[in-house]
């Protein structure tokens, strides 16, 4: 039996406030079997230039929530251990 995935990353555009558009930005969303594939990820995503988010996919435990005003810094945090 293969191991689940347990971690998200939530990504898409990040919403240019001067283009004067007010369609909605896609997103997508990967899962990961490991914290570190989907920090490595968001390191790509953020890259880009583009907003993201992250966490647990339910029911694991303990349940964690990454907000897009804390993906920078949990991502980073790939090289230095554990958020």
């Amino acid at each position: 039996m293969t191991q689940p995935d347990i971690w998200y990353v939530a990504f898409g555009p990040d919403k240019d406030a001067d283009s004067g558009t007010t369609e909605p930005c896609a997103r997508s969303t990967r899962t990961f079997k490991s914290e570190i594939d989907a920090k490595l990820f968001a390191m790509q995503i953020l890259a880009k230039g583009w907003t993201a988010s992250a966490g647990t996919i339910n029911p694991h435990q303990p349940k964690c929530v990454v907000g897009a005003s804390e993906i920078e810094r949990w991502a980073d945090s790939c090289l230095a251990g554990r958020y």
